[in-house]
């Protein structure tokens, strides 16, 4: 059997089983002022839809909860056939499908739950407001349930890059508190709706929301033309090293994960993973002459190495965003015995990023390969970075970093990477410079002597 078809048999029978209950809903449901108002508002909020952290942020839930209290649950699970209407043309017909029938599913189960709970509507919820509230937030959360058990389901069957656990964990969990937060406007709008205000609670509640969102999508904006920026100095630096390719990005993922560890708030997080993206940014200002060496480095060429990091300062002082990540830049070859680079600091005089960043800076060149070596394999580097701590890196970082890799795993560089140089006798990288004998690496500007 094609493997794609447990992927449509379950697409199929999610929109059968949205079918019948948007049937069942059309025969219960009352058009009413309220659900046409609302029904109209969620298309304006669908077209001003703006991606705001993981999740694109629009009035779904809003609407949903106001026409719970307004019109009931058959009105809501209605108006939810109004969101597959409005999606992209070019997206695949398969996922318009699964689209459509998750709204409407999801609004079912929202529906049924609000029911459950003894949510009222219209005059009853102004007569028992907490049991009102009560089931609207227990409505959300089986909204966001039932979103994320077909999302899983989905993504399991799909086999795609995104895992149902990735997705859990970096889309789901975050968004949680956040949409129900933004759910529980719909009870505000649906309340002062009823308390005599009618339409006009929609300029009331909706107009400021639409306010707010916009400046986040501004916020969102220059987030986005932030880190394109970065990536583009990335790219530069790529092309002159494919043995380094994609280093950047695996540097910036691993201080990510270190971070999350460490539990860092959200800006600090950022400012880390850019640092570690930006790290080796400086190395545009080196001669690819020398970046391409295959062979032993002389002095000279060695200081034009030690340079970069200084280089990268100076290539991202101008930008007003990056302002925190200049000294993680400066400083990530530093080493914690004091014997690194550009300014021999020493223990917790280097600064924190920095410290973070030299530790999966060597860990991603040890399980890369260079021109002159293999890669090692994950555990054998681990051990490295264990036998180095002390002298080299912060040891409890290493401790958290060693532990979050076993746990979580590790991507190492793609299997097309070339091959090492076998005629190469002696060389040395500037990362590898950052370890003891242990690392392989002589702590010599020339590198291992020929045998």
């Amino acid at each position: 059997m094609n493997s794609r078809w447990p992927l449509r048999i379950t697409v199929a029978s999610s929109a059968g089983v949205a079918a019948v209950v948007l049937v069942i809903a059309l025969i219960h449901a009352r058009p009413d002022v309220p659900t046409v108002t609302l029904g109209l508002l969620l298309l304006v909020g669908v077209l001003l839809r703006s991606r705001v952290g993981p999740v694109r942020a629009s009035l779904d839930y809003v609407v949903h909860i106001a026409l719970f209290l307004l019109s009931g649950p058959a009105a809501a699970v209605v108006v939810s056939v109004l969101l597959p209407l409005t999606q992209d043309r070019r997206l695949p017909l398969m996922r318009r499908v699964f689209n459509g029938a998750q709204a409407v599913l999801c609004a079912t189960a929202a529906a049924g739950v609000y029911v459950g709970m003894g949510g009222g509507r219209r005059a009853e919820v102004l007569e028992s407001p907490g049991r009102a509230l009560i089931a609207a937030t227990a409505a959300i959360i089986a909204w966001l349930a039932a979103n994320a058990l077909l999302m899983c389901l989905v993504l399991w069957l799909d086999h795609g890059a995104t895992s149902p656990l990735t997705f859990l964990r970096k889309v789901a969990a975050p968004t949680v508190l956040p949409l129900t937060g933004y759910g529980l406007l719909g009870v505000l709008l649906a309340v002062v709706w009823i308390g005599g205000l009618g339409v006009g609670a929609i300029l009331l509640v909706v107009v400021p929301l639409l306010v707010a969102r916009w400046t986040l999508s501004l916020y969102q904006a220059e987030r986005d033309a932030q880190a394109a920026t970065m990536r583009a100095f990335i790219q530069v630096i790529e092309t002159k090293d494919l043995y380094t390719r994609g280093h950047s990005e695996r540097v910036s993922t691993g201080v990510g994960m270190l971070g999350r560890h460490l539990k860092l708030g959200e800006d600090r997080q950022q400012a880390l993973e850019h640092a570690g993206l930006l790290h080796d940014v400086g190395k545009v200002g080196v001669p690819t002459r020398i970046i391409q060496k295959p062979g032993r480095l002389e002095d000279f060429e060695m200081d034009a190495i030690r340079l970069h990091p200084a280089r990268g300062v100076e290539l991202i002082g101008s930008i007003p965003f990056l302002e925190e990540v200049k000294s993680a830049v400066l400083h990530h070859h530093e080493k914690y015995d004091g014997t690194g680079y550009p300014a021999g600091l020493s223990g917790e005089n280097i600064p924190y990023f920095a410290r973070i960043i030299g530790i999966v800076d060597a860990f991603d060149s040890l399980t890369s390969t260079r021109s002159y070596r293999p890669a090692r394999s994950i555990e054998e580097t681990l051990e490295i970075l264990h036998a180095d701590r002390f002298t080299h890196f912060d040891p409890n970082l290493v401790a958290d970093f060693v532990q979050v890799i076993r746990a979580e795993g590790w991507t190492a560089a793609a299997a097309d990477q070339p091959a090492p140089d076998g005629t190469v006798k002696a060389g040395i990288d500037h990362d590898d410079l950052s370890l003891g004998t242990s690392g392989g690496a002589s702590g010599s500007a020339a590198g291992p002597t020929e045998s």
